[in-house]
């Protein structure tokens, strides 16, 4: 079972995909990375909230976008202990 750490991470991560497509159609973008339409919509809307590394730099390098773009900062150990 995911935490709810981790769905928030899958969602920002849609969001960020969302943000980065524009006003590209989903069509393109899945084409483009070779990623399903279903997929890539499961991810932008959370439901997919850990997909595969390799789907991600598919959609990543189809959108232009460097990885680092993409991921979610986590809270360090002292954060968390604070």
């Amino acid at each position: 079972m995911l935490t709810q750490q981790e769905r928030e991470r899958g969602r920002q991560l849609g969001a960020a995909l969302r943000a980065a497509r524009g006003d590209r159609s989903m069509v393109d973008v899945a084409a483009a990375s070779g990623v399903s339409i279903e997929t890539l919509r499961k991810i932008e809307t959370g439901r997919i909230v850990t997909p595969a590394f390799f789907t991600v730099v598919a959609l990543a390098q189809a959108l232009d976008l460097p990885l680092e773009a993409l991921a979610v900062p986590r809270p360090t150990a002292l954060a968390a202990a604070g």
